[in-house]
Protein backbone atom coordinates (compact mmCIF):
# COMPACT_ATOMS: atom_id res chain seq x y z
CA UNK A 1 0.00 0.00 0.00
CA UNK A 2 2.77 2.43 0.89
CA UNK A 3 4.44 1.66 -2.44
CA UNK A 4 1.23 2.49 -4.31
CA UNK A 5 0.74 5.75 -2.44
CA UNK A 6 4.26 6.79 -3.39
CA UNK A 7 3.60 5.83 -7.00
CA UNK A 8 0.34 7.80 -7.02
CA UNK A 9 2.23 10.92 -6.00
CA UNK A 10 4.74 10.37 -8.81
CA UNK A 11 2.48 8.84 -11.47
CA UNK A 12 3.28 10.03 -15.01
CA UNK A 13 3.33 7.18 -17.51
CA UNK A 14 -0.36 6.20 -17.36
CA UNK A 15 -1.44 9.60 -18.69
CA UNK A 16 1.04 9.64 -21.53
CA UNK A 17 3.47 12.30 -20.32
CA UNK A 18 6.20 12.98 -22.87
CA UNK A 19 9.66 14.48 -22.58
CA UNK A 20 8.30 18.01 -23.05
CA UNK A 21 5.97 17.41 -20.11
CA UNK A 22 8.84 16.11 -17.99
CA UNK A 23 10.92 19.18 -18.82
CA UNK A 24 7.95 21.30 -17.80
CA UNK A 25 7.64 19.27 -14.59
CA UNK A 26 11.26 19.99 -13.73
CA UNK A 27 10.70 23.71 -14.30
CA UNK A 28 7.53 23.71 -12.18
CA UNK A 29 9.13 21.73 -9.37
CA UNK A 30 12.20 23.95 -9.35
CA UNK A 31 10.17 27.17 -9.25
CA UNK A 32 7.85 25.93 -6.50
CA UNK A 33 10.81 24.65 -4.53
CA UNK A 34 12.23 28.16 -4.44
CA UNK A 35 9.03 30.19 -3.96
CA UNK A 36 6.36 28.03 -2.24
CA UNK A 37 7.94 27.76 1.18
CA UNK A 38 7.00 30.10 3.99
CA UNK A 39 4.10 31.82 2.24
CA UNK A 40 2.07 33.75 4.83
CA UNK A 41 -0.04 36.16 2.76
CA UNK A 42 -2.18 34.42 0.16
CA UNK A 43 -3.03 37.59 -1.78
CA UNK A 44 0.65 38.38 -2.23
CA UNK A 45 1.16 34.76 -3.26
CA UNK A 46 -1.44 35.13 -6.02
CA UNK A 47 0.46 38.12 -7.40
CA UNK A 48 3.68 36.11 -7.25
CA UNK A 49 2.07 33.30 -9.26
CA UNK A 50 0.70 35.79 -11.77
CA UNK A 51 4.00 37.59 -12.24
CA UNK A 52 5.69 34.25 -12.98
CA UNK A 53 3.03 33.29 -15.52
CA UNK A 54 1.41 30.39 -13.64
CA UNK A 55 -2.22 31.62 -13.73
CA UNK A 56 -4.48 30.87 -16.68
CA UNK A 57 -2.58 27.86 -18.05
CA UNK A 58 -5.83 26.33 -19.28
CA UNK A 59 -7.13 29.41 -21.08
CA UNK A 60 -5.60 28.26 -24.35
CA UNK A 61 -5.30 30.76 -27.16
CA UNK A 62 -7.56 33.37 -25.55
CA UNK A 63 -4.66 35.81 -25.46
CA UNK A 64 -5.46 36.87 -21.90
CA UNK A 65 -3.64 34.21 -19.88
CA UNK A 66 0.04 33.85 -19.15
CA UNK A 67 1.74 30.72 -20.42
CA UNK A 68 -0.15 28.47 -22.80
CA UNK A 69 -0.12 24.87 -21.55
CA UNK A 70 -1.69 21.75 -22.98
CA UNK A 71 -3.79 19.33 -20.94
CA UNK A 72 -0.86 17.17 -19.83
CA UNK A 73 1.10 20.19 -18.66
CA UNK A 74 -1.93 21.49 -16.77
CA UNK A 75 -2.04 18.12 -14.99
CA UNK A 76 1.68 18.40 -14.25
CA UNK A 77 1.23 21.87 -12.75
CA UNK A 78 -1.75 20.81 -10.62
CA UNK A 79 -0.01 17.71 -9.29
CA UNK A 80 3.29 19.42 -8.55
CA UNK A 81 1.47 22.29 -6.84
CA UNK A 82 -0.37 19.82 -4.59
CA UNK A 83 2.87 17.99 -3.85
CA UNK A 84 4.84 21.16 -3.06
CA UNK A 85 2.94 22.05 0.10
CA UNK A 86 2.10 25.50 -1.28
CA UNK A 87 -0.92 27.18 0.36
CA UNK A 88 -4.48 26.69 -0.93
CA UNK A 89 -5.23 29.08 -3.77
CA UNK A 90 -7.29 32.23 -3.19
CA UNK A 91 -7.58 32.90 -6.92
CA UNK A 92 -8.82 29.51 -8.12
CA UNK A 93 -12.46 30.65 -8.43
CA UNK A 94 -11.55 33.44 -10.81
CA UNK A 95 -9.00 31.38 -12.73
CA UNK A 96 -10.80 28.05 -13.04
CA UNK A 97 -14.47 29.08 -13.02
CA UNK A 98 -15.03 32.67 -14.11
CA UNK A 99 -12.09 32.86 -16.53
CA UNK A 100 -13.23 29.99 -18.81
CA UNK A 101 -16.83 31.22 -18.55
CA UNK A 102 -15.89 34.70 -19.77
CA UNK A 103 -13.85 33.19 -22.60
CA UNK A 104 -16.91 31.19 -23.65
CA UNK A 105 -19.69 33.75 -23.05
CA UNK A 106 -18.20 37.17 -22.29
CA UNK A 107 -17.96 40.17 -24.57
CA UNK A 108 -14.60 41.43 -25.80
CA UNK A 109 -14.96 44.33 -23.38
CA UNK A 110 -15.55 41.98 -20.45
CA UNK A 111 -12.62 39.76 -21.38
CA UNK A 112 -10.30 42.77 -21.64
CA UNK A 113 -11.50 44.16 -18.32
CA UNK A 114 -11.53 41.06 -16.14
CA UNK A 115 -9.18 38.38 -17.51
CA UNK A 116 -5.86 40.28 -17.23
CA UNK A 117 -6.32 41.12 -13.51
CA UNK A 118 -7.20 37.46 -12.81
CA UNK A 119 -4.10 36.30 -14.70
CA UNK A 120 -1.99 38.79 -12.73
CA UNK A 121 -3.40 37.59 -9.39
CA UNK A 122 -4.59 41.15 -8.77
CA UNK A 123 -8.35 40.56 -8.40
CA UNK A 124 -9.97 37.74 -6.42
CA UNK A 125 -13.45 36.34 -7.02
CA UNK A 126 -16.18 34.48 -5.15
CA UNK A 127 -19.27 32.63 -6.38
CA UNK A 128 -22.79 33.83 -5.53
CA UNK A 129 -24.93 30.77 -6.24
CA UNK A 130 -26.33 28.98 -3.16
CA UNK A 131 -29.06 30.56 -1.03
CA UNK A 132 -30.59 29.64 2.35
CA UNK A 133 -33.89 28.58 0.78
CA UNK A 134 -32.39 26.86 -2.25
CA UNK A 135 -29.22 25.02 -1.27
CA UNK A 136 -28.29 22.59 -4.02
CA UNK A 137 -31.46 23.50 -5.94
CA UNK A 138 -29.85 26.27 -7.94
CA UNK A 139 -33.02 26.93 -9.95
CA UNK A 140 -34.84 27.89 -6.76
CA UNK A 141 -32.91 31.09 -6.05
CA UNK A 142 -34.74 34.26 -5.01
CA UNK A 143 -32.03 36.95 -5.11
CA UNK A 144 -33.47 39.66 -7.39
CA UNK A 145 -31.83 42.19 -9.68
CA UNK A 146 -33.77 45.17 -11.05
CA UNK A 147 -32.40 47.28 -13.88
CA UNK A 148 -32.49 51.00 -13.33
CA UNK A 149 -34.69 52.84 -15.85
CA UNK A 150 -32.83 53.86 -18.98
CA UNK A 151 -29.50 52.47 -17.80
CA UNK A 152 -27.38 49.34 -17.72
CA UNK A 153 -26.98 49.23 -13.94
CA UNK A 154 -28.83 46.63 -11.88
CA UNK A 155 -29.71 46.79 -8.20
CA UNK A 156 -29.16 43.40 -6.53
CA UNK A 157 -31.07 42.46 -3.39
CA UNK A 158 -31.00 39.11 -1.62
CA UNK A 159 -28.80 36.68 0.27
CA UNK A 160 -26.20 34.10 -0.73
CA UNK A 161 -24.72 31.49 1.59
CA UNK A 162 -21.72 29.13 1.74
CA UNK A 163 -19.84 31.71 -0.32
CA UNK A 164 -16.21 30.60 -0.29
CA UNK A 165 -13.60 33.35 0.21
CA UNK A 166 -16.17 36.16 0.08
CA UNK A 167 -14.26 37.85 2.91
CA UNK A 168 -11.22 38.15 0.61
CA UNK A 169 -12.86 38.65 -2.79
CA UNK A 170 -12.88 41.84 -4.84
CA UNK A 171 -15.74 40.65 -7.08
CA UNK A 172 -18.58 38.15 -6.99
CA UNK A 173 -20.38 36.55 -9.93
CA UNK A 174 -24.03 36.35 -8.92
CA UNK A 175 -26.93 34.39 -10.34
CA UNK A 176 -30.00 36.57 -9.81
CA UNK A 177 -33.62 36.67 -10.92
CA UNK A 178 -34.20 39.60 -13.28
CA UNK A 179 -37.69 38.67 -14.50
CA UNK A 180 -40.33 39.23 -11.78
CA UNK A 181 -42.64 36.26 -11.39
CA UNK A 182 -40.34 33.87 -13.24
CA UNK A 183 -39.83 30.38 -11.82
CA UNK A 184 -37.12 27.75 -11.83
CA UNK A 185 -34.39 28.26 -14.46
CA UNK A 186 -36.30 30.94 -16.38
CA UNK A 187 -35.64 34.66 -15.91
CA UNK A 188 -32.16 34.31 -14.40
CA UNK A 189 -29.16 36.52 -15.22
CA UNK A 190 -25.44 36.11 -14.57
CA UNK A 191 -24.08 39.35 -13.06
CA UNK A 192 -20.61 40.53 -12.04
CA UNK A 193 -20.82 42.47 -8.77
CA UNK A 194 -18.01 44.47 -7.12
CA UNK A 195 -17.72 43.55 -3.43
CA UNK A 196 -16.45 46.94 -2.23
CA UNK A 197 -19.86 48.53 -1.66
CA UNK A 198 -20.14 49.54 2.02
CA UNK A 199 -23.73 49.63 3.20
CA UNK A 200 -24.90 47.66 0.17
CA UNK A 201 -22.98 44.40 0.68
CA UNK A 202 -22.36 42.71 4.03
CA UNK A 203 -20.20 39.60 4.48
CA UNK A 204 -20.65 37.47 7.60
CA UNK A 205 -18.19 34.60 8.16
CA UNK A 206 -19.69 31.21 9.05
CA UNK A 207 -17.77 29.40 11.80
CA UNK A 208 -17.27 25.74 10.94
CA UNK A 209 -16.76 22.76 13.23
CA UNK A 210 -13.03 22.96 12.51
CA UNK A 211 -12.86 26.49 13.93
CA UNK A 212 -12.17 27.99 10.49
CA UNK A 213 -14.40 30.36 8.55
CA UNK A 214 -13.81 29.62 4.87
CA UNK A 215 -17.50 30.10 4.02
CA UNK A 216 -19.64 33.19 4.40
CA UNK A 217 -23.12 34.62 4.22
CA UNK A 218 -23.38 37.55 1.80
CA UNK A 219 -26.24 40.06 2.00
CA UNK A 220 -26.99 42.35 -0.96
CA UNK A 221 -29.04 45.47 -0.25
CA UNK A 222 -29.39 47.30 -3.55
CA UNK A 223 -25.83 46.53 -4.63
CA UNK A 224 -24.76 47.92 -8.02
CA UNK A 225 -23.93 45.61 -10.93
CA UNK A 226 -23.19 46.79 -14.45
CA UNK A 227 -21.81 43.69 -16.16
CA UNK A 228 -24.09 40.95 -17.55
CA UNK A 229 -22.48 37.81 -18.97
CA UNK A 230 -24.35 36.02 -21.77
CA UNK A 231 -27.27 38.46 -21.92
CA UNK A 232 -30.23 39.13 -19.63
CA UNK A 233 -32.35 36.05 -19.00
CA UNK A 234 -29.63 33.63 -20.09
CA UNK A 235 -28.18 33.12 -16.62
CA UNK A 236 -29.09 29.46 -16.36
CA UNK A 237 -27.19 28.58 -19.55
CA UNK A 238 -24.12 30.51 -18.39
CA UNK A 239 -24.31 29.04 -14.89
CA UNK A 240 -24.48 25.48 -16.21
CA UNK A 241 -21.54 26.17 -18.50
CA UNK A 242 -19.53 27.42 -15.53
CA UNK A 243 -20.31 24.30 -13.51
CA UNK A 244 -18.92 22.26 -16.38
CA UNK A 245 -15.53 23.87 -15.74
CA UNK A 246 -15.67 23.15 -12.01
CA UNK A 247 -14.29 19.63 -12.02
CA UNK A 248 -11.39 19.09 -14.37
CA UNK A 249 -7.62 18.94 -13.98
CA UNK A 250 -7.93 19.97 -10.32
CA UNK A 251 -9.48 16.56 -9.57
CA UNK A 252 -6.13 14.86 -10.10
CA UNK A 253 -4.38 17.35 -7.86
CA UNK A 254 -7.04 16.76 -5.23
CA UNK A 255 -6.20 13.06 -5.33
CA UNK A 256 -2.55 13.79 -4.59
CA UNK A 257 -3.72 15.42 -1.37
CA UNK A 258 -6.00 12.46 -0.68
CA UNK A 259 -3.04 10.09 -1.09
CA UNK A 260 -1.06 12.12 1.45
CA UNK A 261 -3.95 11.93 3.92
CA UNK A 262 -4.39 8.19 3.40
CA UNK A 263 -0.67 7.67 3.95
CA UNK A 264 -0.93 9.53 7.27
CA UNK A 265 -3.86 7.32 8.33
CA UNK A 266 -1.87 4.17 7.46
CA UNK A 267 1.07 5.40 9.55
CA UNK A 268 -1.26 6.20 12.46
CA UNK A 269 -2.75 2.70 12.24
CA UNK A 270 0.75 1.20 12.40
CA UNK A 271 1.73 3.37 15.36
CA UNK A 272 -1.43 2.60 17.35
CA UNK A 273 -1.45 -1.11 16.48
CA UNK A 274 -4.87 -0.80 14.84
CA UNK A 275 -3.39 -2.19 11.63
CA UNK A 276 -3.45 -5.66 13.23
CA UNK A 277 -7.25 -5.55 13.38
CA UNK A 278 -8.50 -7.39 10.25
CA UNK A 279 -11.51 -5.08 9.95
CA UNK A 280 -9.26 -2.01 9.98
CA UNK A 281 -6.93 -3.59 7.43
CA UNK A 282 -9.88 -4.32 5.16
CA UNK A 283 -11.03 -0.70 5.38
CA UNK A 284 -7.54 0.61 4.64
CA UNK A 285 -7.25 -1.61 1.57
CA UNK A 286 -10.69 -0.52 0.40
CA UNK A 287 -9.72 3.16 0.71
CA UNK A 288 -6.57 2.44 -1.30
CA UNK A 289 -8.48 0.59 -4.04
CA UNK A 290 -11.17 3.25 -4.30
CA UNK A 291 -8.59 6.03 -4.56
CA UNK A 292 -6.96 4.21 -7.44
CA UNK A 293 -10.35 3.81 -9.11
CA UNK A 294 -10.99 7.54 -8.75
CA UNK A 295 -7.72 8.30 -10.49
CA UNK A 296 -8.54 6.02 -13.40
CA UNK A 297 -11.97 7.60 -13.70
CA UNK A 298 -10.47 11.11 -13.67
CA UNK A 299 -7.96 10.19 -16.36
CA UNK A 300 -10.70 8.60 -18.45
CA UNK A 301 -12.80 11.76 -18.20
CA UNK A 302 -9.91 14.08 -19.05
CA UNK A 303 -9.12 11.90 -22.02
CA UNK A 304 -12.50 12.76 -23.52
CA UNK A 305 -14.20 9.41 -22.96
CA UNK A 306 -16.47 10.58 -20.15
CA UNK A 307 -20.22 11.04 -20.40
CA UNK A 308 -22.70 13.73 -19.35
CA UNK A 309 -22.79 12.36 -15.81
CA UNK A 310 -19.02 12.16 -15.33
CA UNK A 311 -18.77 15.22 -13.02
CA UNK A 312 -21.59 13.89 -10.83
CA UNK A 313 -20.02 10.42 -10.69
CA UNK A 314 -16.68 11.95 -9.71
CA UNK A 315 -18.29 14.05 -6.95
CA UNK A 316 -20.09 11.01 -5.53
CA UNK A 317 -16.89 8.99 -5.54
CA UNK A 318 -14.59 11.45 -3.83
CA UNK A 319 -17.07 12.96 -1.35
CA UNK A 320 -18.04 9.62 0.17
CA UNK A 321 -14.45 8.37 0.02
CA UNK A 322 -13.09 11.39 1.85
CA UNK A 323 -15.79 11.24 4.50
CA UNK A 324 -15.05 7.57 5.16
CA UNK A 325 -11.34 8.40 5.39
CA UNK A 326 -12.12 10.98 8.08
CA UNK A 327 -14.01 8.36 10.05
CA UNK A 328 -11.13 5.90 9.64
CA UNK A 329 -8.60 8.53 10.72
CA UNK A 330 -10.15 8.82 14.18
CA UNK A 331 -10.93 5.09 14.39
CA UNK A 332 -7.29 4.02 14.08
CA UNK A 333 -6.24 6.44 16.83
CA UNK A 334 -8.78 5.10 19.29
CA UNK A 335 -9.71 7.09 22.38
CA UNK A 336 -6.86 9.55 21.81
CA UNK A 337 -8.76 11.00 18.86
CA UNK A 338 -11.47 12.32 21.18
CA UNK A 339 -9.02 14.31 23.31
CA UNK A 340 -8.94 17.94 22.28
CA UNK A 341 -9.46 21.48 23.58
CA UNK A 342 -11.27 21.95 26.86
CA UNK A 343 -13.92 23.97 25.03
CA UNK A 344 -14.60 22.49 21.59
CA UNK A 345 -17.08 25.25 20.77
CA UNK A 346 -14.28 27.82 21.01
CA UNK A 347 -11.54 25.70 19.42
CA UNK A 348 -9.24 27.19 16.82
CA UNK A 349 -7.93 25.16 13.89
CA UNK A 350 -4.52 25.11 15.53
CA UNK A 351 -5.88 23.16 18.51
CA UNK A 352 -7.06 20.25 16.35
CA UNK A 353 -4.70 17.56 15.12
CA UNK A 354 -4.75 16.36 11.52
CA UNK A 355 -7.10 13.42 12.10
CA UNK A 356 -9.63 15.53 14.02
CA UNK A 357 -9.58 18.25 11.36
CA UNK A 358 -10.01 15.65 8.60
CA UNK A 359 -12.94 14.02 10.40
CA UNK A 360 -14.77 17.28 11.12
CA UNK A 361 -14.15 19.00 7.78
CA UNK A 362 -15.08 15.96 5.68
CA UNK A 363 -18.58 15.86 7.21
CA UNK A 364 -19.52 18.58 4.70
CA UNK A 365 -18.06 16.82 1.65
CA UNK A 366 -21.32 15.07 0.76
CA UNK A 367 -23.25 18.37 0.97
CA UNK A 368 -21.30 21.23 -0.64
CA UNK A 369 -20.78 21.42 -4.39
CA UNK A 370 -24.10 19.63 -4.90
CA UNK A 371 -25.27 17.10 -2.32
CA UNK A 372 -25.10 13.35 -2.94
CA UNK A 373 -28.85 13.31 -3.44
CA UNK A 374 -28.63 15.96 -6.16
CA UNK A 375 -25.79 14.11 -7.90
CA UNK A 376 -27.75 10.85 -7.93
CA UNK A 377 -30.77 12.61 -9.39
CA UNK A 378 -28.63 14.09 -12.17
CA UNK A 379 -27.20 10.68 -13.01
CA UNK A 380 -30.62 9.03 -12.92
CA UNK A 381 -32.33 11.59 -15.14
CA UNK A 382 -29.61 12.75 -17.52
CA UNK A 383 -27.55 9.57 -17.93
CA UNK A 384 -29.81 6.61 -17.18
CA UNK A 385 -32.91 8.25 -18.65
CA UNK A 386 -35.11 7.46 -15.67
CA UNK A 387 -38.36 9.42 -15.15
CA UNK A 388 -37.78 12.91 -13.81
CA UNK A 389 -38.30 13.48 -10.13
CA UNK A 390 -41.62 15.28 -9.42
CA UNK A 391 -41.09 18.91 -8.45
CA UNK A 392 -42.97 20.47 -5.57
CA UNK A 393 -45.17 23.49 -6.00
CA UNK A 394 -43.28 26.78 -6.40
Amino acid sequence: MRKYLANLRRSRVEFGFGQEDEDFRAEVRGWLGVHAGGVTDRRTWERTLGAAGWIGLGWGASGFGNRTAGLTQQVVWAEEYARSGAPPRSGHIGENLLGPTLIAHGTDEQKSRFLPPIAAGAELWCQGYSEPGAGSDLAGIRTAAVREPGGRTYRVTGQKIWTSLAHEADWCFVLARTEPGSVRHHGLTFLLVPMDQPGRIEVRPIRQMTGTSDFNEVFFDGAHAEHVVGGEGNGWRVAMSLLGFERGVSTLAQQIGFAEELGAVVRAAEESGAVHDPVVRERLVRQWAELRTMRWNALRTLGGSGDAGAPSVAKLLWAGWHQRLGELAVLVRGAAASVGPADWSAATPYELDASQHLFLFSRADTIYGGSDQIQRTIIAERVLGLPREPKGAV
